[in-house]
């Protein structure tokens, strides 16, 4: 079993066959699967899509860096709202992207603080997206160390330094297909020390196709990739490495072993 705990299926490049890939899906072994939201239209087709496909597909939601522009009073009571939802079992993407920059950097960290409050008040797990910007992440987050929630850098680009600072505050690390990348060398090896018991995969997808298939567009189905790279390092089984990292996203996200294989086609 795989779990690809960080996938956007309500990705318009979707539309035209998002039915029939979750029914791929199934019968290839991939499951549990997040969809997570990064902005209120996201978030609100996450949720419908984890309503429709209960037991099989769960949600997230939140506020990406790009899209802080959107959250007030008024979008923090409905992510409230949708948290409390069953099928949704974290707050995110959110955290801080100086990469692209589409948000100012202060405006950023307030939402990034507010949002990280609010899934500490609710109990909820949070995705963080941080790119190019591990110095302020971890500034803020040291901060409020011992008064965190729980949860997982996503798609992780930083150095092993950082990767310590995360495990330290209680964060998970999760890969993607860009670890497979031949100028992800560093990377790489950052992955390698990664405890196992700390360890997430996932496909960002539709975002980081890994090798050999880099190009295509990319969908949950490959997170086998990305778990036969990591295990394929670490001189283990794939299927033992997917059963841990399975293990792993279950238990911080809530979900139950025994959802794990529901909807899976027989």
């Amino acid at each position: 079993m795989y779990f690809d705990t960080h996938a956007h299926l309500d990705d318009e490049r979707y539309d035209q066959d998002r039915e029939e890939l979750i029914a791929r899906m199934k019968q290839e072994g991939i499951g549990p699967c997040l969809t997570v939201g990064a902005n209120m239209d996201m978030n609100r087709m996450a949720v419908a899509l984890a309503q429709r496909h209960e037991g099989y597909l769960y949600a997230a939601v939140g506020i990406h860096p790009h899209d802080v522009g959107e959250l007030n009073d008024a979008t923090m009571e409905q992510l409230r709202a949708w948290v409390r939802l069953p099928c949704v079992k974290a707050w995110g993407e959110i955290g801080l992207d100086y990469f692209y920059d589409r948000a100012p950097r202060d405006a950023q960290k307030e939402a990034f603080m507010r949002q990280l409050e609010a899934a500490r008040e609710e109990n909820m797990p949070v995705i963080l997206h941080i790119r190019d910007a591990h110095g302020d992440a971890l500034d803020l987050l040291r901060q409020r160390r011992g008064n965190l929630p729980r949860g997982v850098v996503h798609c992780y680009s930083g150095s092993w330094e950082s990767a310590q600072e995360y495990l330290s505050l209680g964060f998970d690390i999760s890969f993607t297909g860009s670890v497979t990348f031949k100028n992800a060398t560093k990377l790489a090896l950052v992955s390698d020390k990664i405890p196992l018991d700390r360890l997430m995969i996932e496909t960002d997808s539709p975002y980081m196709t890994p090798v050999p298939l880099r190009g295509r567009r990319n969908d949950p189905t490959n997170v086998k990739l990305v778990a036969s790279f990591l295990a394929q390092r670490r001189g283990m089984a794939v299927e033992e490495l997917a059963r841990i990292t399975a293990r792993n996203g279950m238990r911080l996200f809530g979900i139950p072993a025994q959802n794990a294989n529901e909807g899976r086609a027989e």
